[in-house]
């Protein structure tokens, strides 16, 4: 059972210091289940690759095991495909061998660890129940590059057709500790099986390892299910937990604190003029393909449909209620065939590439980076300006020093409860800062609203060109 791991990140040796293991020193380590040994097949400034190898002993798994089988036990117990595939004994190993890494933690390079670098990972033998398109469901909305060669059941009798059996390549820029994550989660869910009893500790596996990226991923019901051995309660327990801030919230109360952040904001009727502003924006740079990233209900779209200089809108939102909102309050259903074609609305999550949002004139993010949290909102960095990539980006969010000019807003407090930050002016521009140089963009501020000659306008703008 082989996985590789290779970077090109330069100095590509620095892969020896992320995963704690000298490329210069073969190492083995003993499992309860056999052994595992880490060598590096090369390691070179331009490009390093380190293995783990797992030998599994089929004998050693049994030995000592009560057996309904009679004498010896059956014949299955000694002879299957865990020697040779990757299954919940890698997950073991990536733990026992690699722990450190997979925590994303690194004593030489902490800040490496902390940074996306080019990885691929190749698993030399995978199950995948489900086939290939189950494995892409996986792994792609995750941001990966998939390489999948399906082997047959029998070379020698190619009527047997194809086995379950891949092997896979992944390639992305992605965190180590983020790639030994998802590794060490979906290789028992493709296999789906495990080699120990499941209870309430793998719960706990599930949320520490799925944290940041599970519960926003669209095979989350999936994955819960098939990582805990289809007990069901267990996976809703653990689904539940980790929603947290991912998953939507219940729509009324969704509601009820839109509702709260509209009444503190109506005397100066922000919404309209942060709309009046994109839109003349958009209009300005001659943007004629928009993309809205949570659409919430569609007021912006609604809007640039009176235009006729644009001539494809797509909004995506996470919410599937707040999207039927938006399909009705756009009255899509009744809209002449000429005018439906320009606009397209798109259930999915803004923290995971999606091909449907690559070759748009602009992308609008109006009032939505103030509810991620920090590890969501670098994943979101990564989406927008990295993979969706448009010529033009279009970004507000709350100013937090006008907050005091709100008589009604309690000191200390944000405009709105489900806020994760409410930034100064400083703080968003140097934000924005880092990402122009990292990305390749420039970019302007813009006020929204009333300008305070002291606290600034309550709303403030970023306009990035690429």
């Amino acid at each position: 059972m082989l996985l590789t791991l290779s970077t090109t990140h330069t100095p590509a040796t620095d892969l020896g210091y992320l995963l704690h293991k000298n490329p210069e020193r073969p190492q083995s380590f003993e499992l309860p289940f056999g052994l595992a040994h880490v060598f590096y097949p090369e390691a070179s400034a331009s490009r390093t690759t380190a293995a783990l190898l797992l030998e599994v002993d089929p004998v050693a798994l049994v030995r000592g095991r009560p057996s309904s089988g009679g004498q010896g036990g059956t014949l299955e117990q000694y002879v299957n495909d865990r020697p040779y595939v990757a299954s919940s004994f890698m997950s073991v190993a990536l733990s026992r061998v690699f722990g450190t890494a997979l925590s994303g933690r690194s004593k030489d390079r902490p800040e490496l660890a902390e940074q996306p670098i080019p990885l691929s990972a190749r698993l030399s033998v995978l199950p995948c129940r489900g086939g290939e398109v189950f494995l892409r469901r996986l792994f792609e909305p995750l941001g990966y590059t998939v390489t999948a060669t399906r082997h047959a059941l029998d070379e020698t009798v190619p009527a047997w057709g194809d086995s379950r059996y891949f092997t896979v390549t992944l390639e992305g820029r992605v965190r180590l500790g983020d790639l030994l994550s998802h590794l060490y989660v979906l290789i028992p869910v493709l296999d789906d099986d495990k080699h120990y009893w499941v209870g309430d500790e793998e719960v706990e596996k599930l949320v520490r390892h799925g944290e940041g990226w599970l519960a926003a991923h669209p095979e989350r019901e999936q994955i819960a299910r098939r990582y805990l051995r289809h007990r069901h309660s267990l996976a809703r327990e653990a689904l539940e937990r980790l929603a947290g801030d991912e998953a939507p919230e219940p729509e009324e109360r969704q509601e009820a604190r839109n509702a709260e952040e509209a009444v503190l904001e109506s005397r100066l009727s922000l919404n309209e003029q942060r709309l009046q502003t994109v839109m003349t924006v958009l209009q300005e740079h001659g943007a004629a393909r928009v993309v809205d990233l949570g659409c919430g209900e569609g007021r912006l779209i609604k809007a640039l449909l009176k235009d006729r200089r644009f001539t494809e809108l797509v909004g995506m939102d996470v919410s599937h209620r707040t999207l039927e909102i938006a399909h009705d309050r756009l009255g899509i259903e009744r809209m002449p065939d000429l005018q439906r074609q320009r606009v397209k609305l798109l259930h999915g999550s803004l923290l995971y590439r999606d091909q449907r949002l690559a070759g748009f004139d602009a992308a609008t993010v109006i009032e939505v980076i103030e509810h991620l949290d920090m590890p969501r909102l670098a994943a979101f960095e990564r989406v927008l300006f990295e993979y969706t990539r448009p010529g033009l980006i279009l970004l507000t969010t709350p100013n937090a020093e006008y907050n005091v000019r709100f008589t009604s807003l309690p000191a200390g407090t944000f405009r709105h409860r489900d806020h994760r930050f409410e930034w100064t002016r400083a703080e968003f521009e140097a934000w924005a800062a880092s990402m122009c140089e990292r990305y390749g963009y420039t970019v302007s501020f813009l006020p929204v609203g009333e300008n305070d000659a002291e606290v600034g306008a309550p709303t403030q703008m970023a306009v990035f060109t690429r």
